[in-house]
């Protein structure tokens, strides 16, 4: 079992660096390999020019090799940090993570299929607020809805199974038994990450969706929100 661990934080004493190092540390007590990508000391560019570049190259093989990626960053303003989001936008390339044809119709594959169809996504995600203003009926929006654009849009669409985020809030108030719980918490998540259900988002296929990929009737009737397209929402 192979791990690319993607991190986005600026400082490496922070929380997320001490949380990085916990889970680092578990996966590879659990047997599995691990590959880190640090952007900020790697000093990945994150300016999408031109396509197909050296450098994005040698990501994507990264990225190829694994069974599980995992992306850990703060939320900032609602988001991925910008780094993250070029990494992104660089390495999840036309041909290689999406725009890859059925061999079959040759149809692009998307939305449970594609480019990077068999492996699994974790993003570890840190918040100053507190838990429940990004929990259902929180002023923020529930995390899942919060990171559709990632989880949905970014993960799914290129076939891999999201999972749920794990989420740590009240970055603030953490002291050293708060941070001795997260650790352990963290390590506990890790250790059973190839076995937990994965979003159950609806694949993107005729039964549930129209010409205009806009679901039928009879999918979710009477839901407007993003549940809608969960079968298990």
């Amino acid at each position: 079992m192979h791990a690319l661990w993607v991190w986005a934080h600026p400082h490496t004493s922070s929380l997320n660096g001490h949380l990085r190092e916990a889970g680092i540390t578990a996966l590879r007590e659990n047997g599995w390999s691990v590959d880190e990508v640090d952007l900020y000391r790697e000093g990945f560019d994150p300016l999408l020019v031109e396509t197909g570049e050296e450098d994005v190259r040698r990501h994507q093989e990264r990225l190829r090799e694994a069974d599980l990626v995992v992306m850990q960053f703060p939320l900032w303003w609602y988001s991925v940090p910008a780094v993250l989001k070029g990494w992104i936008d660089r390495v999840f390339e036309s041909g290689f993570a999406y725009d890859v044809p059925d061999p079959e119709t040759g149809k692009p594959l998307k939305y449970g299929k594609g480019g990077l169809v068999g492996k699994r996504a974790l993003t570890i995600v840190t918040a100053g607020d507190r838990a429940d203003s990004l929990g259902p009926r929180g002023i923020s929006g529930h995390i899942e809805d919060v990171l559709w654009p990632l989880l949905h849009g970014t993960f799914w669409y290129t076939g891999m199974d999201p999972l749920r985020p794990h989420l740590i809030t009240e970055t603030g108030d953490v002291d050293t038994d708060v941070l001795a719980q997260l650790e352990t918490d963290l390590a506990v998540r890790l250790k059973g990450v190839t076995d937990e259900p994965r979003i159950e988002y609806l694949p993107m296929t005729d039964d549930h969706y129209d010409h205009t990929i806009k679901l039928h009737p009879s999918v979710a009737p009477g839901k407007e929100d993003l549940s809608a397209h969960r079968s298990d929402g």
